[in-house]
């Protein structure tokens, strides 16, 4: 449906490398089924080319997310913040036009929340992917966000530019403790 998206919790296979990881995430777009992928015969067959144009795929978006030191890799041993890109990864395989991003940065350092956000924001400005974006680090959510929706308690408190919100007084109640007026 166009919609793909990350988790807060990882959600990778452990047990397979980057390539392969990012791969299951073009499970959509294969044509080939389960019992003719099994047994193709080299690179001629249906199967072989398919396999061939969904890996240039892939590859280009390990360039895209600079994973190529680690494309060969078992994502199981590799740090939190790569493997947070990994899903990153897989989820732009599916080609999305909507990219939903449950707390990108949930469990990261100051550095790989940089590199998070150069990514989203990379995303945002050469693959014009929208991105709806669930995350508590307010400084974020202000320096990548076109939108937001403040919500406490859930319940929306008001919707606008990130300076409209910051500077909306429900806001500051609900997030600072600040008192209206």
């Amino acid at each position: 449906m166009g919609i793909a998206r990350t988790f807060q919790n990882i959600e990778l296979f452990s047990h397979m490398n980057t390539m392969e990881n990012i791969m299951s995430g073009r499970h959509i777009h294969m044509k080939t089924g389960l019992f003719s992928g099994m047994f193709m015969r080299g690179r001629r067959s249906f199967a072989g080319k398919e396999e061939i144009l969904h890996r240039e795929s892939v590859e280009k978006i390990i360039d895209f997310l600079e994973l190529q030191g680690v494309r060969d890799k078992l994502v199981g041993g590799l740090p939190y913040g790569t493997q947070k890109q990994i899903e990153l990864a897989r989820a732009l395989a599916l080609e999305p036009e909507l990219l939903l991003l449950d707390e990108p940065c949930a469990g990261m350092n100051s550095e790989e929340k940089q590199d998070m956000i150069f990514w989203i924001k990379d995303i945002q400005d050469e693959l014009k992917i929208s991105i709806l974006l669930i995350e508590h680090d307010m400084k974020m959510v202000m320096d990548i966000s076109d939108r937001v929706l403040a919500i406490n308690f859930g319940q929306p408190v008001t919707l606008g530019t990130p300076l409209e919100v910051q500077q909306n007084p429900e806001v500051l109640k609900a997030y600072i403790g600040e008192e209206n007026g």
